[in-house]
């Protein structure tokens, strides 16, 4: 592998490793007080402010949106950011990191679903074993059998998959007109103003400034597991395909896993296991069918 290949991939897997400890911040905010709502919020705000200093410093043109294109931000920013990190943060809460990490990653399917309704995509032999695949998986980590997680955990699970692929609908439409880090800010910019006036800022800056353990874990939230995964990652898409990338983001549930057994003392049974191991080998699926088609191309 050459030396530009294995920076890519370092890259991308310090991306995945951010992304998977987000519930050492988000538990002990919620511990703390703060609901899925206000930590959403918390988490947009950082990142827009950080986006925007980055952006200011860097190359401030990326600040210039025309407004007729302010729809697509909405789609990234309310639709997507907004509702799937409230369902993820609500997950979180209520089962495993890496149950609910998982979940999250049943994004890519509704992906496929979507595509083929909006963008005319054709849904191969391969992505449909790769759909029911996914769906069984999702119901051995919801422990129908005797498991842990509630059927509300599981409909909050898949709810931030669902939302999390709503920004590769609108994402994709964004990143045809703008650059990366302009669509990331406005994104979270959106996100924040839609978050700020329903998530009580005086209660969240009383929360945050009464206890520095507290603030520090939502600066962390927003720059170590949100600000610099995203910048690690878009650096190294400049490297590798998008298909390739993906698979090695396949670091965040595990690290997720890793994180809720030796931090939170989680345990995982031979069901979510095998459930777990479903949804990753649909993902993988899914990934080599995206591969395919680029080589092909």
């Amino acid at each position: 592998m050459k030396k530009g290949d294995m920076s890519a991939v370092f890259k991308i897997l310090i991306a995945g490793f951010g992304w998977g400890i987000i519930g050492m911040f988000s538990r002990p905010l919620s511990a703390a007080g703060l609901s899925a709502v206000q930590i959403t919020c918390v988490r947009s705000v950082i990142v827009a402010v950080g986006m925007a200093v980055i952006l200011f410093v860097k190359d401030r043109s990326l600040l210039r949106i025309q407004l007729k294109d302010l729809w697509m931000f909405l789609g990234t920013g309310l639709l997507s950011i907004v509702f799937f990190n409230i369902c993820y943060f609500l997950t979180i809460e209520r089962a495993a990191l890496a149950a609910a990490s998982i979940l999250l990653y049943t994004a890519p399917c509704f992906v496929l679903l979507m595509s083929a309704i909006f963008f005319r995509e054709k849904i191969t032999a391969q992505k449909t074993i790769a759909l029911i695949l996914a769906f069984a998986g999702c119901a051995l980590v919801s422990g129908f059998s005797g498991g842990r997680m509630s059927l509300f955990a599981l409909m909050t699970g898949i709810g931030s998959g669902f939302g999390y692929a709503l920004y590769s609908i609108f994402g994709t439409l964004a990143l045809k007109k703008y650059q990366p880090f302009t669509v990331t800010f406005y994104t979270f910019l959106v996100a924040s103003a839609v978050m700020l006036p329903m998530s009580g800022v005086g209660v969240i800056m009383q929360v945050l400034t009464e206890d520095l353990y507290v603030l520090g874990n939502g600066l962390a939230l927003g720059l170590i597991s949100t600000l610099l995964p995203f910048i690690f990652y878009t650096a190294g898409l400049k490297q590798m395909e998008a298909g390739k990338a993906s698979v090695l983001a396949f670091a965040e549930p595990l690290v997720a896993a890793i994180a809720g057994i030796m931090i939170f003392k989680e345990k995982l049974n031979t069901q979510n296991g095998a459930g777990i191991g479903l949804i990753f080998l649909a993902i993988l699926l899914l990934n080599i069918q995206i591969n395919m088609g680029r080589q092909r191309q």
